[in-house]
């Protein structure tokens, strides 16, 4: 069986523990305690604005436009909350932020960064295959605002192809998408609290 192993090419070898990885990363995450559970249930509506329905259509033509728009960004972030899987959306946004970094603080935020998403079995670990996790890890040696383009291109199109497109279908964009009824007010209900923004159409945060 060893022998068998080792004839194996190193290219096998390593797509085989880039395989087990994932399967390990997804069988390692918790499901959400019940109480989380709870609590989502009764706070139907935790992120409002309203946007406009000609704002909401340009979310369709590209991912892009969905994450550079401010209120399709938070939109989005929701969504992902409802599936548990914010951590995704949450590192993209702190490699957008390290890229901003005055030189003097990036190596500090490099090594937090690396420690909280990128490290294996780290408190918000996304799923990068081994040669890119590698690669950063190298890139924090030489630290600048470059470090982490390759992890955070490799989840960003994880995004595109899969959370995106699962968004556009979702009953929370579905929503977004129809007219304000002028009897069903738009509001943020959270802690008793109840805002109304000056836009065109609701955003609530269940999928």
């Amino acid at each position: 069986m060893c022998k068998g192993l080792a004839a194996l090419p190193a290219t096998c070898l390593k797509s085989a523990k880039d395989i087990k990885h994932k399967i390990g990363f997804l069988l390692q995450k918790p499901d959400p305690p019940q109480d989380q559970k709870t609590l989502k249930e009764k706070e139907k509506v935790t992120v409002v604005n309203r946007v406009p329905i000609a704002e909401i259509e340009k979310w369709k033509l590209s991912f892009n436009n969905l994450i550079e728009n401010e209120d399709g960004l938070k939109a989005f972030t929701s969504y992902l909350q409802s599936e548990y899987s914010q951590e995704n959306i949450e590192f993209w946004e702190a490699c957008e932020d390290f890229k901003q970094a005055s030189v003097d603080k990036m190596n500090v935020k490099a090594k937090n960064l690396f420690e909280r998403y990128v490290e294996v079995d780290s408190p918000r670990e996304v799923n990068l295959d081994s040669a890119t996790r590698e690669l950063t890890r190298k890139n924090l040696e030489r630290c600048d605002s470059s470090c982490f383009e390759e992890a955070q291109s490799k989840i960003f199109t994880l995004m595109e192809k899969d959370s995106y497109r699962r968004f556009l279908k979702s009953k929370l964009f579905l929503e977004l998408s129809q007219p304000l009824l002028d009897n069903k007010p738009c509001s943020l209900e959270k802690k008793g609290k109840r805002h109304v923004s000056d836009y065109s159409q609701c955003l609530p945060c269940y999928a």
